[in-house]
């Protein structure tokens, strides 16, 4: 294999940092947004990280204690009272560590939650075009993979943070109350650790950034192999995919070694000046302690509060990546949030059409550099009529056909029902007119039944049966021990071509709406099953609006109406016979089919 393919070499240019408008904290905000409604849970958990923040001061205070009733003022109560507090601060501290812990994950996962299924509702609302220039796996990933990391940024790093920021608080001013001149002197590295501390972020969410995109081209190729599994086997490409796999794979592993190597050098150098700041302070302190200006028990107290920031500091240290981990995951998925959903469409309300169809002058294009698809098509399709669609591959029939339900909106031009643009119309108004089956039948994981009544949850069960009968789905159903409740599996890979074809036809039958689309529909058919559904086809068509895309010209030589389109022109019109007379386009590929 030469080179990256061109998915992968796409999506490694498309590693960049935060875009400038979703900066770090622009970004945060809006995460912590999504937790407020659960502010009451959160200050619960923040309660919490008060007591665990105290205990840690309260110990170096118990030290103190400690050494002065036992060798600076011996003190027999002293003595009694100190083991009982130990236990007492252990209890307190591992209360405050649960209640800090689970309320805040509580609210992380509330929070995961709600983004996760704005998130796929968001999918739901986006334009087909959309859909058409991205792939699926970074999708996935985004859903999966990006929002998991959000709950780092929004309510487990917030929980190390306040609670270290408050345990450190806490001992600060307790170094402070014991030895003010002594603290300050102590501080002298601060400055120094926040400004690493500050790189650190810059850099973990940098790295952050390249490690999500990786991991959505892991995803999409995974998810190309396990979709084309059947294709990969027979063309013996377990090879090349593996290869492809490997580089994804390797790509995704080198940006987690990148960000893993950052974390390892940047705790050991804040350890390391922090230490040089202690090793400072113990000197001072000892010669103090010498010359008899600072107690003994003042002293290990002292130097107690200041081993124990050690531990706090290194957690501020180490969540720094989840965090920019978080906001990164959580910048891709606002990204993604603020594409524009489909416009739902004008205010003209539609109960029922009577289902007359016209095009006029319309014109489409994916993208201005490929130029028009469809150019200037017109045709009127009166009420309960039918229409085929013939051409060449390429020739735009699917694009056409695909303007109808406003999966695209036309460029220029206009397409109407019932003498209205469909612009016009509320848009889900516009989609219960019309019934698509297509060459690519879409099945989901769930029984028979429950695929033909898809989008109908409160249908009878003898109307599903009804259409199932009339689309010849129950010929193979009563040989099933499950009969409709039998499960289709992923994609409906469980039934053959034909079977999910009849399901697919039996599913526009129960909707029962004033147009239909066929795109392609026989193309999945045996000869046998083909002469099956066509009887119940033409009794779908009946009194129905029609629009047909066929690439067998046998199964529309008795439509109303066949447009020939060559290269996204429409340039015949008329019935079967007409079009054969008129010795064209039509009469060229009626030959080439039937070899006449």
């Amino acid at each position: 294999m030469s080179g990256a393919p061109a998915g992968f070499r796409a999506s490694r240019g498309a590693h960049r940092d935060l875009p400038p408008s979703q900066d770090a904290r622009r970004v945060y905000r809006r995460l912590l947004g999504y937790a407020l409604p659960h502010w009451g849970k959160f200050m619960v958990g923040v309660l919490g990280m008060v007591m665990f923040a105290a205990s840690d001061a309260s110990f170096a205070y118990l030290t103190q204690k400690f050494l002065n009733g036992a060798f600076v003022k011996p003190n027999p109560d002293i003595l009694k009272l100190v083991p009982i507090g130990v236990l007492v601060l252990f209890l307190v501290r591992g209360i405050g560590d649960y209640v800090s812990n689970y309320f805040p994950g509580l609210v992380g996962r509330e929070v995961i939650k709600k983004l996760r299924g704005e998130l796929f509702g968001h999918y739901l609302r986006l334009p087909s075009l959309y859909f058409d220039t991205q792939a699926s796996g970074p999708l996935l990933s985004k859903l999966t993979y990006n929002i998991e990391l959000v709950a780092e940024a929004t309510t487990n790093a917030v929980t190390v943070m306040i609670r270290d920021t408050l345990t450190i608080a806490a001992l600060i001013g307790y170094v402070l109350y014991l030895n003010w001149r002594l603290a300050l002197f102590s501080f002298l590295a601060a400055p120094l650790i926040a400004g690493l501390m500050q790189f650190a972020s810059r850099t973990f969410r940098r790295y952050s950034t390249r490690i999500q995109s990786s991991m959505g081209d892991v995803t999409r190729v995974a998810k190309e192999a396990i979709d084309g599994q059947r294709v990969i086997k027979v063309f013996n490409a377990e090879e090349h995919e593996l290869r492809e796999f490997e580089q994804v794979n390797e790509q995704n592993r080198h940006s987690h070694m990148r960000l893993i190597r950052a974390k390892a050098v940047s705790n050991p150098v804040v350890q390391f000046i922090a230490a040089i700041g202690l090793a400072s302070v113990m000197y001072v302190a000892i010669r103090q302690v010498l010359g008899g200006t600072m107690q003994v028990d003042s002293f290990m107290a002292f130097l107690t509060a200041l081993l124990l920031i050690t531990a706090p500091l290194r957690r501020l240290v180490n969540i720094s990546g989840p965090m920019q981990q978080g906001i990164a995951a959580g910048a891709s998925v606002f990204e993604l949030l603020d594409q524009p959903p489909e416009h739902p469409g004008g205010d003209r309300r539609l109960s029922r059409a009577h289902g007359e169809v016209e095009f006029r002058d319309a014109t489409f294009g994916y993208a201005t550099e490929k130029g028009a698809v469809l150019k200037g098509v017109s045709f009127h399709v009166p009420a309960g009529r039918s229409v085929a669609i013939v051409g060449r591959s390429g020739s735009g029939k699917s694009t056409l056909v695909s303007l109808l339900p406003r999966f695209y909106d036309v460029q220029s031009g206009s397409v109407l029902l019932d003498g209205h643009d469909v612009r016009e119309y509320a848009l889900v108004d516009l989609r219960s007119q019309i019934s698509l089956v297509s060459q690519e039948v879409v099945l989901f994981n769930d029984t028979i039944r429950s695929n033909i009544a898809f989008g109908l949850p409160n249908v009878s069960r003898d109307a599903i049966e009804a259409a199932a009968r009339a689309a010849h789905v129950m010929e193979f159903v009563s040989e099933l021990p499950q009969g409709l409740d039998t499960m289709v599996g992923d994609r409906g890979v469980l039934l053959s071509g034909g079977q999910r074809q009849r399901i697919s036809i039996a599913r526009a039958l129960l909707r029962d709406t004033p147009v239909l689309i066929f795109d392609e529909a026989m193309s999945a058919l045996d000869t046998e099953s083909e002469r099956i559904i066509q009887h119940a086809i033409e009794q779908l068509m009946h009194d129905r609006t029609t629009l047909v895309i066929a690439h067998r010209l046998s199964t529309i030589e008795h439509a109303d109406r066949i447009i020939v389109l060559h290269e996204g022109e429409l340039v015949e019109s008329g019935t079967h016979r007409e079009l054969l007379a008129r010795n064209g386009h039509y009469a060229a590929l009626h030959r080439m089919q039937f070899n006449v």
